[in-house]
């Protein structure tokens, strides 16, 4: 007779979340141990917490428009000197026109650097008259033939608003559709929900730091929406899974075979975050801080901010509204009371 024990198999109906792990352990093996769908509440008020504070941003604090959107003129000259720099740019600029200019920055480093100056459009006089102030202030550095300038009209600026929310729209219900299709409705208007946060949060942290809003940030807000789309789905993707047969068996609701399901993406959520996260990252030190290309910055914030809310929203919010959603449904009560129902049989047992 042979010693070996047999091989136990476990099967679905006998998962235990395994809570007596560590927390690495947990996360890693995805058993269901951390508790995101029924804790939905306090994610729900943290979510709301956080649109709050964006809307009043927005509302109260505004954006603030770049060149291409509200217009202007633009003067460039470079950075020749250790003189030439952008407070010294701007002291010239309201002692020859009498204001102060609405941004000043530097792009480029080295050799290349330049001093971008903006401000509203500003006559062929008065963009003479700054040129050979900037050229008396900082000569024989640079001369009036370094001083550009160049007019941008609002017009331009509003087309690529009005395209950027067709598109934005248009993504939107092709999500919406795709998702109803592929999974059903109640995934999709979870995934909206996910959605509009998202555009809500990255918006209102960008209307925070106050920096200007640019072609780049449009393009940069419609990438990440991509991003937390994808995430959302592959979650949706293992709900669907473990729910699939959920009405055959009293052992788990709804509620918690999706939770399970959270908890087994969630390790890979992580993962896909932090390898997006970290060339964003590389874009600002390297680019931004080293480099001093002050244009990026705008694509490297957006795409930074989106990134962790489309992660937080896939995790912490998609997941626990799609379950509120179908909570809401008569077969989904009758078979949640089923499982309660015998937990208390097999507990007074």
């Amino acid at each position: 007779m042979s010693d070996e024990k047999p091989t136990t198999v476990w099967a679905d109906e006998d998962y235990v979340a395994a809570e007596n792990r560590s927390f690495l352990s947990r996360l890693y093996t995805g058993t269901g141990a951390f508790e995101i769908v029924s804790k939905r509440k306090t994610w729900y008020a943290i979510s709301a917490l956080i649109m709050l504070i964006c809307i009043l941003s927005m509302v109260f604090r505004g954006f603030t428009p770049g060149i291409d959107f509200e217009g202007g003129t633009q003067v460039s000259l470079p950075a020749a000197s250790s003189s030439i720099t952008t407070d010294s740019v701007s002291q010239v600029f309201a002692d020859t026109l009498g204001q102060d200019p609405e941004a000043v920055q530097t792009a480029g480093a080295g050799s290349s650097a330049t001093i971008q100056l903006r401000t509203e459009t500003m006559s062929p006089e008065d963009a003479t008259r700054l040129a050979h102030a900037l050229a008396d202030k900082f000569k024989p550095d640079i001369t009036i033939a370094d001083v550009s300038s160049s007019d941008v009209s609002s017009t331009w600026g509003a087309e690529i608003t009005r395209k950027m929310v067709i598109a934005l729209l248009v993504f939107l219900v092709v999500v919406f559709v795709y998702i109803a299709v592929r999974f059903d409705r109640e995934m999709s208007a979870a995934a909206l929900v996910s959605l509009l946060f998202d555009v809500v949060a990255t918006a209102g942290v960008y209307s925070l730091v106050g920096w200007e809003v640019t072609p780049a940030m449009v393009i940069g807000l419609l990438t990440v929406l991509g991003f937390s789309v994808y995430d959302t789905v592959v979650v949706f993707d293992k709900v669907e899974e473990n729910t699939r047969s959920v009405f055959a068996t009293s052992r788990r609701t709804y509620g918690e075979q999706t939770n399970l399901a959270v908890n087994q993406t969630l390790m890979r959520s992580i993962n896909t975050t932090v390898i997006s996260v970290l060339p964003i990252i590389a874009l600002i030190v390297i680019a931004v801080v080293m480099l001093g290309v002050g244009t990026l910055k705008d694509l490297a914030l957006i795409q930074l901010v989106g990134v962790v809310v489309g992660t937080y929203s896939s995790v912490f919010l998609a997941s626990p509204v799609l379950v509120s959603l179908k909570e809401r449904r008569k077969d989904v009560k009758r078979h949640t009371a089923k499982v309660l129902a015998r937990r208390e049989k097999v507990a007074s047992a």
